[in-house]
C-alpha cells in the first residue's frame, strides 16, 4: 500500500517519480496492484484489454482529515489472480456524466532512444525535433501522442491539454535523467489537441504554463497553447531548384509581409474557398490557400525569381512582424493550419519561384509562456543580462554555447529546409549574434574567453549550422543580414568563413539611399556614395536589399525619399531601380515599392493597390517587370556578380554631371552596358569610352525614361556604332539605360 506522504505528493502533483507508484506494481506477497490518478472520475474498473473482461474495481484512496476520511481521485485495487504484468484498460465513469474506456499512460515503457538523448545532451544531434515535442503515433496498438520536453532543472513536469481537462495532476511525465528530458506517451491524445507543459521549478514553485518549444503547430493568437500536428513526411527541395539558387544564377527577390500584402485578388480567392473565408473572418489574416492562389502568380508575373517572407514562425505579437518568435518549428496559425503552408510552398515552386523564409535565431521575447526561464532557470538564454538581454528590443539572447540550444537552433534551420522543402533561410540580425558589445556601452557587456568582443559561441554555431545545411540540404541557401565589416561572411567554413551563401549589402543600401535623398544639384558632392560599393562589391556574395526596414520608423517610402516634383520623384526612383538591377549583386525589393507606394509601410493595413490606376505607378511596376526580364535573359547582368572580372567602370568620376556607366561581362562572351544620369538635365551626345572587347555595335534594350514607364522619351533608337573607341549617347534626364550587343 502507498504511504500517506506519497499519496499527498501525487494529489498535489509534486511526486518526484509518478511511474514508481502509478500503473501496475507488485505489492505484498507478489500481488499486483493498480493505481490511477483520475480527477473527476466517479468510478473506475480494470478491464482485460484483449477480451474486455472486468478484472477489478478500483476504489478511491481516502485521506484522513480532521473531519474524517475523505475520498481522493487516486483509485487503487489489488488485481486478483494476477502476478505478471498484463495489458489492461480502464473503464471510467465521470462525475459530470459520460463514460469511456482508456489505455493508461503509466502502462507504457520509456520510448525515447538513449543514444539520441545522449547526442542531444552532448550537442551532436542535428534534428532533435524528431524526438522532442509532440509526436502522434501508435504504441502497442494504442493511438496517442508521445510528448517530450527538455527541462533539466524542473522538479516536476506535466503535460496538460484538451485530453486531460488541463489538469497537471493527470499526466506528470517521466524524467530521463541523463539529458534532463521528460517524456510521456498519452493514449488517445490526437492531432489537433491543444497542450502546454506545467512545471515546478527546483524550489517547488509552479511556473506559468509553457508552450512547447518544439511544437509543430500552435493555437491562433491571442491563445498561445501548442497544438498537436498531424504526422507529415519531409518534402525535399524539388529537382532543379538548386541551379536557381546558385551564385551564378539570376536571383531577384520579392520580400513580402503576408498579413499586409492585401492584393485585391485575395478577396476573390478567399470568397471562393469557404475554409479560407471562415479563417479570415476569425483571424483577420488571409489563409495559406488564398495566398497560394494569388501571390506566387503575381510575383512570377513581375519576373521575380524568389519570394522572401517576413518571419512566419509562431509569434505572440502582430506588431513584431514575426521577428519576436517563440515557435521555431511552427508556421504561425495566423494563416491557417500547417498543411496549408505546405501547399503554399508547392504553389511557389509550381510557379517557378524559390521560397526564402526569414529565420530569427538571434533573440526571443520574454512572454511568460515562452522560452524565458523555461524550467525556472536561464535554460535557453544566457544567465547574465550582460550576455542574455537585448535592451533595444526587450528580448532575450539564446545561449549559443549551450549544447542543447545549439541542437535546438540547428534543428529549426533543418526543419524548414527538409520538412517543408523551402529554398533558403534569410538569417536575421547576424551582426547582433557576432558581437558581444552589440548596442552596448562600456561596462554593459562581457568579453569572450580571449578578451575580445566577438561572440565565439555564436560564430561557431553559425558555422556549424551552415556546414550541416551544406551537407544535408544540397541546393538550399542561407543569406545573412549582417551590417558590419565582419570578414568572409559568405565564404566557405573550410576557408575560414561563416559559410553563408549570400550576405545582404547593407553598406550599399545605406550609401545609395543617402545619395537618392540629395537634391540633384548637390549630388556632385556625394558622387562616391554611388561608386564606393564597387570597392568591396566582390568581397562577398552580395544581395542588394531594398527591404522593409527602409520604409518604416520615419524613414519614408522609397518614392518619398526622392526629391523634386512628382515627375522628378518617379524618374529618380526609376533610374535608381535601373542602377540596382545593373549593379553587381542579387536583387531584393520589398512589396509595394514595385509600384511606388508613396507612404511608409504599415503592418496593419493593406498596400494601396488602387494607385495602379495612376499611369505613373503602373509605369513603375512595368519597369520592374521589364528589369527582371532583362536581368534574367542577360548572363552578363548576373553570372559574375561576385567576380571583379565581370565588371569594368566606363565612367566612374563624372561628378559634374552625376553620370555613372559600366560594362558587365559574363566571362563567356555576353556583355551589357549600364549608364545612369542622376540629374534632370539630358546629356546629348555624351561620350562613353569603351574597352577593346566592346567595340562592336550596340542597341538600347531598356530605358527608364521611356514613355511606357512615364518618362519623357529621350533615348537612342536603332543601332549604335562606336567611333574612335567610344559611343555617343543621349542620356535621358534622371534615367538609366541598358545596352546590349546589336
Amino acid at each position: 500500500m502507498l504511504d500517506p506522504a506519497s499519496v499527498a505528493a501525487l494529489l498535489a502533483a509534486r511526486h518526484a517519480d509518478p511511474f514508481a507508484v502509478l500503473g501496475l506494481h507488485a505489492g505484498p506477497e507478489g500481488a499486483l496492484w493498480l493505481r490511477a490518478l483520475l480527477p473527476g472520475a466517479e468510478a473506475v474498473e480494470v478491464l482485460e484489454a484483449a477480451s474486455g473482461r472486468p478484472l477489478a474495481t478500483l476504489a478511491p484512496r481516502r485521506l484522513e482529515t480532521d473531519g474524517g476520511p475523505v475520498p481522493t481521485p487516486l483509485f487503487e485495487a489489488r488485481i486478483p489472480r494476477r502476478r505478471q504484468r498484463f495489458d489492461y484498460r480502464l473503464r471510467v465513469r465521470w462525475a459530470g456524466g459520460g463514460e469511456g474506456v482508456y489505455a493508461d499512460a503509466y502502462a507504457f515503457p520509456p520510448l525515447l532512444d538513449e543514444d539520441e538523448l545522449r547526442a542531444f545532451h552532448e550537442g551532436h544531434h542535428t534534428r532533435p525535433q524528431r524526438f522532442l515535442g509532440a509526436h502522434a503515433m501508435t504504441v502497442a496498438g494504442v493511438a496517442g501522442v508521445r510528448f517530450a520536453v527538455w527541462a533539466p532543472n524542473a522538479r516536476r513536469v506535466s503535460v496538460i491539454g484538451d485530453f486531460n481537462a488541463w489538469d497537471g495532476r493527470r499526466h506528470p511525465m517521466r524524467l530521463r535523467h541523463a539529458a534532463g528530458v521528460w517524456e510521456l506517451f498519452v493514449p488517445h491524445a490526437a492531432p489537433g489537441d491543444l497542450y502546454k507543459y506545467e512545471l515546478l521549478d527546483a524550489n517547488g514553485s509552479l511556473l506559468p504554463a509553457k508552450a512547447d518549444p518544439y511544437a509543430f503547430a500552435s493555437e491562433l493568437r491571442p491563445g498561445n497553447a501548442s497544438r498537436v500536428a498531424s504526422p507529415r513526411a519531409d518534402t525535399p527541395l524539388p529537382a532543379g531548384r538548386a541551379g536557381h539558387n546558385h551564385a551564378a544564377a539570376p536571383i531577384s527577390v520579392y520580400e513580402v509581409h503576408l498579413g499586409s500584402w492585401g492584393h485585391p485578388d485575395l478577396a476573390a480567392a478567399t470568397a471562393e474557398r469557404p475554409h479560407c473565408a471562415e479563417h479570415t473572418a476569425r483571424s483577420g489574416f488571409p489563409h495559406w490557400d488564398a495566398l497560394a492562389a494569388v501571390l506566387p502568380a503575381y510575383a512570377a508575373s513581375l519576373g521575380f525569381t524568389h519570394l522572401e517572407l517576413l518571419p512566419i514562425t509562431e509569434h505572440p505579437f502582430d506588431g513584431s512582424w514575426g521577428y519576436q518568435t517563440l515557435g521555431q518549428f511552427a508556421p504561425t496559425a495566423r494563416f491557417g493550419e500547417p498543411e496549408g503552408f505546405g501547399r503554399f510552398v508547392a504553389a511557389c515552386h509550381a510557379a517557378g519561384l524559390g521560397l526564402i523564409l526569414d529565420w530569427v535565431p538571434a533573440h526571443f521575447p520574454r512572454d511568460a509562456h515562452g522560452l524565458g526561464r523555461f524550467d525556472g532557470t536561464a535554460l535557453y538564454e544566457y544567465a547574465d543580462p550582460r550576455e542574455g538581454e537585448h535592451r533595444d528590443w526587450g528580448t532575450l539572447i539564446p545561449n549559443f554555447g549551450r549544447n542543447e540550444v545549439r541542437c535546438f537552433l540547428t534543428g529549426s534551420a533543418l526543419h524548414w529546409l527538409e520538412h517543408w522543402g523551402v529554398d533558403g533561410l534569410r538569417v536575421d540580425a547576424v551582426a547582433s549574434m557576432l558581437y558581444r558589445d552589440y548596442s552596448r556601452g562600456e561596462g554593459e557587456w562581457l568579453p569572450n574567453a580571449q578578451g575580445g568582443r566577438e561572440n565565439l559561441e555564436a560564430i561557431a554555431l553559425l558555422r556549424h549550422i551552415n556546414t550541416v545545411i551544406g551537407r544535408e540540404c544540397p541546393g538550399a541557401i542561407t543569406l545573412a543580414e549582417e551590417s558590419t565589416s565582419f570578414p568572409l561572411v559568405s565564404a566557405p567554413v573550410h576557408a575560414g568563413g561563416l559559410g553563408f551563401h549570400f550576405k545582404w549589402n547593407m553598406g550599399w543600401m545605406n550609401d545609395t539611399l543617402r545619395y537618392l535623398r540629395e537634391d540633384p544639384v548637390h549630388r556632385r558632392w556625394h558622387h562616391d556614395l554611388m561608386s564606393f560599393g564597387l570597392v568591396y562589391a566582390f568581397s562577398e556574395h552580395f544581395v542588394l536589399p531594398l527591404s522593409h526596414d527602409e520604409v518604416v520608423h520615419g524613414k519614408g517610402s522609397l518614392l518619398g525619399k526622392c526629391p523634386g516634383d512628382d515627375w522628378q520623384r518617379f524618374a529618380t526612383l526609376r533610374a535608381y531601380y535601373g542602377f540596382q538591377w545593373g549593379h553587381p549583386g542579387k536583387k531584393l525589393l520589398f512589396m509595394g515599392q514595385e509600384f511606388g507606394q508613396p507612404g511608409e509601410w504599415r503592418h496593419d493595413a493593406a498596400l494601396p493597390w488602387a494607385l495602379l490606376e495612376d499611369p505613373r505607378h503602373a509605369g513603375l511596376q512595368a519597369l520592374v517587370r521589364d528589369l527582371n526580364a532583362l536581368y534574367r535573359a542577360s548572363p552578363a547582368l548576373h553570372r559574375l556578380d561576385s567576380d571583379a572580372a565581370g565588371f569594368e567602370w566606363l565612367v566612374a568620376d563624372d561628378r559634374e554631371h552625376s553620370v555613372f556607366a559600366w560594362l558587365r561581362r559574363d566571362g563567356r562572351g555576353d556583355r551589357a552596358i549600364v549608364a545612369c544620369n542622376f540629374t534632370p538635365v539630358p546629356r546629348h551626345g555624351y561620350r562613353l569610352p569603351l574597352p577593346a572587347d566592346a567595340h562592336g555595335p550596340w542597341q538600347e534594350v531598356l530605358n527608364t525614361d521611356a514613355p511606357l514607364y512615364g518618362g519623357s522619351g529621350v533615348g537612342n533608337p536603332g543601332r549604335l556604332d562606336p567611333e574612335d573607341g567610344a559611343l555617343r549617347l543621349d542620356l535621358p534626364p534622371l534615367a538609366t539605360l541598358v545596352l546590349r550587343p546589336a
